[in-house]
C-alpha cells in the first residue's frame, strides 16, 4: 500500500471534500435539485449554501502537498527549474483535465436535447475550448465548460506564484513573510470582491495557509518552523478579530484545516492495527487517489442525470424520492467513471515531464 507516502487526514480530507462539492452541484442544478429540495428541503438547502466551502480545504491541502514536493526538489532557486516544475505541473493536470472536458462537452450536446437550463450552457466554440486548454477561460471572461474547469485552473496558478516565490527569496524566512502579508490581504480584502475570483491572489489566503502549515511541520530548519507557527497564530488572531466585524466561515474553516495539518498530518497508514480500520483506510486511499478524476467527471453525470430525469417524464411527478435515487446514482457512477479516468488516463500520464 505504501503507507510511508500516504497520510489519513490528507487522504480523508480528500475524499470528503470530493464528496461534499460534487453533492454540493447536486443541490445546485437542474430539475434533480428543485425536486430533491422539496423532499429534503434542509438537507439540499445546506449542501447548495455551504457545501461550497470544500474548496477551502481543497485549497489548504493543495498549498500545504505543493510545498512539500517544492522544498523538497533540488535546485528550486534555478530560474529553469522553477519553469520545468511549473510546466511539469501543467502536464501532471491537462490529461485528465482535458479527456473530462470532452466527456462534458459530449454529455452537454445529449442534455441540450431536453434540459433548457441556464446551467448546460451554449453549444462550445473552439475558442472556448483553447482558452479552457491553456487555463485562460476565466481570464478572459469566458463560460466554463464544466463547474470544475476553474479551480483546476486556480490550483496552477497558485502552484506557479508559489514555484516562483521559492526561486526569487533568498531564504525561507523572507518567503515566509512575504507569504503572510499576501494571506491576510487575501482573506481581508481581495477574498471578498468577485472582480479578483479568476486570479490567484483571490485564493492565496487558504492556500498559503496550506504553505505554513507545511514549513511549521515538516522543515528541517528549527528557526523557519517556529517562525511560520508563530505567524499562523498571529494569522488566527487576525481572522478572529475581523470575524467581529463579518464572519467569514470560509477563512474560519481553512484556518482550521491548516492547524489540523500541523497536528494530524503526519499520521501514515501504517499506524492503523485493526482489520476494520485498515480495511477503512484502504478505501480512503482508493477514494483519494480518484478524487481528482471524479471531481473532473461528475458535471457530465449532472448533465446526463437530468436530461433522463425530463426525457422519461420522471420530472412531471415532482417525486423528489425518485429524484435522491438519481443524484445518489449520479454520485456513484462519477466515483466509477473517476475509477476509469485514473487508471486509464491519469496513471499512464504521469510520467509526462520535461
Amino acid at each position: 500500500m505504501q503507507s510511508k507516502n500516504h497520510f489519513l487526514l490528507i487522504d480523508f480530507l480528500k475524499v470528503f471534500a470530493a464528496l461534499l462539492i460534487i453533492l454540493h452541484h447536486l443541490s445546485s442544478y437542474g430539475q434533480l435539485a428543485e425536486d430533491a429540495r422539496l423532499f429534503l428541503p434542509g438537507v439540499m438547502t445546506w449542501l447548495f449554501e455551504y457545501g461550497r466551502y470544500a474548496v477551502q480545504i481543497f485549497l489548504v491541502m493543495g498549498g500545504y502537498l505543493a510545498a512539500q514536493s517544492l522544498t523538497r526538489t533540488n535546485d528550486v532557486k534555478n530560474p529553469r527549474t522553477a519553469l520545468k516544475l511549473i510546466f511539469n505541473r501543467y502536464l501532471r493536470l491537462f490529461a485528465p483535465y482535458v479527456v473530462a472536458l470532452l466527456v462534458t462537452i459530449f454529455c452537454a450536446w445529449v442534455a441540450r436535447f431536453w434540459v433548457q437550463d441556464e446551467y448546460v450552457g451554449e453549444s462550445e466554440t473552439l475558442g472556448q475550448f483553447l482558452a479552457h486548454l491553456f487555463f485562460l477561460q476565466g481570464i478572459l471572461g469566458l463560460d466554463s465548460i464544466s463547474a470544475g474547469a476553474w479551480y483546476v485552473a486556480i490550483d496552477w496558478q497558485l502552484y506557479a506564484v508559489l514555484a516562483i516565490m521559492l526561486g526569487m527569496f533568498p531564504n525561507f524566512r523572507s518567503l515566509i513573510w512575504v507569504s503572510t502579508i499576501l494571506i491576510v490581504a487575501s482573506l481581508l480584502y481581495f477574498n471578498r470582491l468577485s472582480a479578483y475570483e479568476n486570479y490567484f491572489i483571490y485564493f492565496i489566503g487558504a492556500y498559503g495557509l496550506g504553505v505554513l502549515a507545511q514549513l511549521a511541520k515538516n522543515y528541517s530548519d528549527p528557526t523557519v518552523n517556529r517562525l511560520a507557527r508563530i505567524l499562523i497564530v498571529i494569522i488566527g488572531l487576525i481572522i478572529i478579530a475581523s470575524s467581529f466585524h463579518h464572519l467569514w466561515i470560509r477563512n474560519i474553516l481553512a484556518y482550521f484545516v491548516a492547524i489540523a495539518l500541523i497536528i494530524w498530518g503526519g499520521r501514515a497508514y501504517k499506524d492503523q492495527k485493526h482489520a476494520k480500520m485498515h480495511n477503512f483506510v484502504l478505501s480512503i486511499l482508493w477514494g483519494s487517489r480518484r478524487s481528482y478524476c471524479a471531481f473532473l467527471l461528475h458535471f457530465s453525470f449532472i448533465l446526463i442525470a437530468n436530461a433522463i430525469y425530463i426525457a422519461s417524464g420522471l420530472s412531471l411527478k415532482n417525486n423528489g424520492l425518485i429524484a435522491l435515487g438519481l443524484m445518489l446514482a449520479t454520485l456513484v457512477f462519477s466515483w466509477i467513471a473517476a475509477n476509469y479516468l485514473y487508471r486509464f488516463i491519469e496513471v499512464p500520464t504521469r510520467h509526462l515531464k520535461l
